[in-house]
């Protein structure tokens, strides 16, 4: 198996919404971008998949020393291999990618989240980040873009917390911002509990209006320049409008249930927003 074969298959077999975003992609820009993707899959396994967090700190620590091998030109890992190439041509860097595992570090040393200044560092390590490298890659003209970027993963990060807060909860983490919490009444064991309610549901629509807040402001920061060759991003933000949405429909039960799309409808976003260049409504 080759370094490609192997991240293809590492996207294919995740499910994720964003691998209908590399559909449309020419042939060495989907490279670039699904050995990115595979690689944000390893580092974040490592948290999610190891029990025991010294293991899990270890196999970080592997992988900031993979990540500098990839620099020195002596990469091992087959994602690394794989992304090697693009270090140049898209900013596929070592610094990017460190920061990342920065991300997944802060998920090994804490839990809950003080305030969205907090949250929001953790999500810029995490998304903004990846979102950073993907404009690059998808191609850009404008300094512009990157501040797009920045936004639009933000906003990606936020929708995922609101729809896996039942499922964090269940690993102990809890990354609602506590100020949040206060100020809707929800204590945090209620969440732990699994505990809806309308104070609960208050808390999340808040959480979902900050999450399209930052959607906006993305769409307002991209030049209209660049909106062709950031398609593939827009596709991301178009299934995730549609996910906010549909958790909206379905009354906020994110305690108790994970909210999803069907991979045709995630396609047929895909398509629509490829052909049009514009995202869906937020």
């Amino acid at each position: 198996m080759t370094p490609e074969q192997y991240c293809q298959e590492k996207a294919a077999k995740s499910g994720s919404s964003f691998y209908y975003s590399f559909l449309f992609l020419p042939t060495e820009r989907r490279k670039a971008i699904t050995a990115l993707y595979a690689f944000c899959r390893e580092v974040d396994d490592v948290v999610d998949e190891c029990t025991d967090p010294t293991i899990a700190a270890t196999k970080l620590a592997w992988w900031r020393q993979e990540v500098a091998k990839m620099k020195a030109g002596e990469p091992t890992h087959p994602v690394t291999k794989a992304m090697a190439p693009y270090q140049q041509s898209y900013g596929v860097t070592a610094e990017r990618l460190s920061e990342i595992i920065d991300g997944m570090q802060m998920d090994l040393e804490q839990t809950r989240y003080l305030d969205f200044k907090g949250l929001r560092l953790y999500c810029y390590r995490v998304a903004s980040v990846v979102g950073l490298m993907a404009a690059e890659i998808f191609g850009r003209t404008h300094q512009d873009t990157l501040a797009y970027a920045e936004q639009l993963g933000l906003a990606l990060q936020l929708t995922n917390i609101i729809r896996d807060v039942g499922e964090d909860a269940r690993k102990g983490r809890v990354y609602l911002p506590i100020e949040d919490l206060q100020k809707f009444n929800v204590p945090v064991q209620q969440i732990l509990q699994y505990k809806g309610g309308a104070e609960f549901e208050a808390l999340m629509k808040f959480q979902t209006e900050r999450a399209r807040e930052h959607y906006r402001k993305a769409y307002s920061l991209l030049p209209k320049a660049d909106r062709k060759a950031q398609r593939a991003g827009l596709i991301m933000a178009s299934i995730y409008s549609d996910l906010l949405r549909e958790i909206e429909r379905n009354g906020y039960k994110v305690l108790n249930e994970r909210t999803s799309l069907t991979p045709l409808r995630k396609l047929w976003v895909a398509w629509r927003t490829w052909i049009t260049s514009k995202p869906a409504p937020v």
